[in-house]
């Protein structure tokens, strides 16, 4: 038993020799990993910001049309033009409409400037705006007023307005998002996250 016992304790176990091929595979494998990131060091920097000025044309409540560019507001998402909300007495009124009045009244004639890379799949860039030489954020009032929801990076300015009541937050709405669901209509994706990583991959390797 004894001997048994010291035979066991010196065997040893020796990892089997890889093959010639399957080294050959590893190094393969190891080559295209090493390639895919020097491309995407490579492309990093590829989406340029798009900067576009002038006098705005307002569509809705965060969209706008400066020149031949048509510009989303980054991060926000206002009530659709045809959306009825209700007020703090319970009245149904058309915040649609409001949110697009609200956006006209923070512009107030001034001219906008819009920045950004990403485009939605209706070919609209996504911009961060501003209005006038004080560069008044639009993206940012709309949400702080309460005529926007945030879509991703203006969580300070809709608590604060939810807290004081301003805008919709003042009675009951249903979210933007989430009355397009209901009307069937086509949904446009929520802003940063995977979003934006999506957008970057797709602008950087020209995806369309």
């Amino acid at each position: 038993m004894t001997r048994f016992l010291n035979n066991k304790r010196r065997r040893r176990f020796y990892p089997r020799r890889k093959s010639h091929a399957r080294k050959m595979v590893e190094m393969g494998v190891t080559l295209v990993i090493l390639l895919g990131v020097a491309v995407l060091a490579g492309r990093f920097d590829t989406p340029d910001s798009r900067i576009s000025s002038g006098k705005a044309v307002v569509n809705d409540g965060d969209t706008i049309t400066l020149g031949a560019e048509r510009v989303r507001l980054l991060g926000i998402d206002a009530p659709e033009f045809d959306q009825t909300c209700r007020d703090g007495q319970g009245s149904e009124f058309s915040c649609g409409r409001r949110a697009k009045q609200e956006l006209v009244r923070l512009i107030d004639n001034r001219p906008v400037r819009c920045e950004g890379w990403e485009r939605d799949k209706y070919d609209r860039l996504l911009g961060s705006c501003f209005a006038g030489t004080d560069d008044v954020s639009l993206n940012a009032k709309l949400v702080a007023t309460g005529w926007a929801v945030t879509y991703g990076g203006f969580d300070a300015e809709q608590r604060q307005a939810r807290e004081e009541a301003r805008g919709m937050w003042a009675g009951n709405f249903e979210r933007p998002r989430d009355f397009r669901i209901r009307k069937g209509a086509m949904l446009d994706d929520q802003h940063g996250g995977l979003t934006s990583f999506w957008n970057w991959i797709r602008t950087a390797f020209g995806l369309g």
